[in-house]
């Protein structure tokens, strides 16, 4: 007889408790809000016999993607914990098996992205006249997601497309470089919603297009427009220090603050920057006091950068609040022209000001628990989840002051024109 999940909790509860008091606090977390299933699926008859069971656990298809590459290793760590809990209660062999969520009806993969939407993003990369193609050639870039060799050539002289797109844009350039958002086959305006955003992050694939910073630029062009029909494009990885990106329905895009930072940091140009996240990556649930001190380190970073970008001098001594001062009122971040009769201006005013005292409270908060003082016997340090937020409270302040200062550029580009 098979044992039930109620039969087994405890020993999982237990072994969740192992986890979480040895650091392993992704194993731990993944065990205690995973969905159940136990199976048996073997049999071995050496030594009177002994049945084998699996327990699968199942999570999000977001999560199992998220754990791509440590699933084994998490797998190992649920393992170990379980043999020990389980091997003086029973002979019987238990392993663990981690897997994505089977949902019991079919739901959409985030919304439909609409016309409007596909037809704002297409017109802005004629706007500014992109090639869609990259460095690569136009074949070869098709090659990356269609078939060309299954898709009819509107030229009766070749068998397939990639036979007249070679003739039309290569040997006869006689096809406008956009003929691709207006051409039947590909379909781009009424194409499925994957296969659309498919076409868009391969648009800024770093082999398409090495240029990390003409990438960010147009993710954030996708993303002005997607973000209203609830999808973002995100930097999943890099490949040879450049980021590849994926397209992701707003809901799933939860704890990305660490791949936003890095956005911001490449924005700025600042290698600095991605060290100190790469820092922060591996210390939010390992080393809370790490994560805390590299906050803060990391929104002085970044106002050390935006200050040398705009040739504001100062003090190599100066300490955090002094810096985000001097950057305030450099971008004025707290707008001295906001009209008293505006809607909510006391509120706006009340937000700007906040976050800009928030690096100050960053800054006390890596004295009282972060990293790099020392501490008595009875210190107890934060919880990753305390360390989650001094992370976040940290993007949400270089995000803003680095699109501020964006906005300027901007804004000193048109004047000038």
């Amino acid at each position: 007889m098979v044992p039930s999940i109620d039969e087994l909790q405890p020993f999982l509860s237990t072994c969740t408790e192992l986890l979480s008091l040895s650091n392993a606090y992704d194993a731990a977390e993944l065990l205690s809000t995973a969905d159940v299933r136990l199976e048996e699926t073997g049999y071995d008859n050496w030594n009177g016999g002994t049945r084998i069971f699996t327990v699968y656990l199942a999570v999000s298809t977001a999560d199992y993607v998220r754990l791509d590459g440590r699933r084994e290793q998490i797998e190992e760590q649920i393992n170990n914990r379980l043999k020990t809990v389980l091997e003086v209660h029973t002979s019987d062999w238990y392993s663990i098996k981690v897997i994505p969520s089977v949902k019991s009806e079919h739901k959409k993969f985030g919304s439909d992205i609409s016309q409007e939407t596909r037809k704002n993003i297409l017109d802005g990369l004629r706007l500014e006249k992109i090639n869609w193609n990259g460095q690569l050639e136009e074949v070869e870039f098709l090659q990356r997601i269609y078939d060309l060799n299954t898709i009819p050539s509107h030229d009766s002289r070749f068998k397939d497309a990639a036979g007249d797109i070679w003739q039309h844009r290569v040997n006869n350039d006689d096809w406008s470089y956009d003929w691709i958002y207006g051409d039947a086959r590909f379909n781009l305006m009424g194409c499925s919603t994957n296969e659309f955003l498919r076409f868009l992050c391969e648009i800024v694939h770093p082999v398409v297009r090495p240029d990390r910073n003409e990438s960010i630029k147009l993710v954030q062009h996708f993303n002005d427009q997607l973000k209203c029909e609830g999808w973002q494009i995100i930097e999943q990885e890099k490949i040879a220090g450049r980021p590849r990106f994926v397209a992701l329905p707003l809901s799933q895009v939860n704890n990305r603050s660490v791949s936003r930072a890095r956005t911001v940091a490449d924005a700025l140009d600042a290698g600095w920057m991605q060290k100190e996240i790469e820092r922060l990556e591996n210390a939010v649930d390992k080393d809370p006091a790490l994560a805390i001190g590299t906050a803060k380190e990391l929104v002085e970073s970044c106002c050390k950068s935006i200050l040398t970008k705009l040739e504001i001098p100062y003090s190599r001594s100066a300490d955090l609040p002094e810096l985000t001062k001097c950057l305030t009122k450099e971008l004025k971040l707290v707008p001295e022209n906001i009209s008293e009769e505006a809607k909510g201006v006391d509120k706006i005013r009340l937000i700007l000001r906040n976050l800009s005292s928030l690096t100050q409270y960053l800054a006390e908060l890596r004295g009282l628990y972060g990293s790099g003082h020392g501490r008595d016997g009875k210190h107890r340090g934060l919880e990753p989840r305390h360390a989650r937020l001094a992370v976040g409270a940290a993007v949400v302040f270089i995000d803003f002051v680095t699109d501020t200062y964006r906005q300027r550029l901007i804004k000193k580009e048109e004047e000038k024109a």
